[in-house]
């Protein structure tokens, strides 16, 4: 998976990191931080749709591994795909 930053140690701020997986597995684990980061990010995705929002919820199992999030600029929620990840900015 590509860092824009270093890796931070002893709990470092994630603001600021862009993630650019390049497997499933680094897609889950930068989704995953996200989702631990508790607040909005930004994901880019296959089709260059770029998001921004707060992830609540992710089903990792399953035939395709998605996960859902509040957009910034809409009251609906969103089910993503893993696999249309590109990018997660910490923002």
């Amino acid at each position: 998976m590509t860092d824009t930053k270093s890796h931070m140690e002893n709990g470092g701020s994630l603001e600021g990191r862009v993630f650019r997986p390049a497997s499933i597995a680094e897609t889950a684990e930068a989704i995953e931080r996200a989702f631990d980061y508790r607040g909005d990010v930004t994901l880019e995705l296959s089709s260059g749709e770029r998001i921004v929002g707060y992830i609540y919820n992710r089903q990792m199992g399953g035939p395709q591994p998605a996960l859902e999030m509040f957009p910034a600029d809409s009251q609906t929620p969103k089910k993503i795909p893993y696999q249309m990840v590109v990018s997660v900015s910490f923002t």
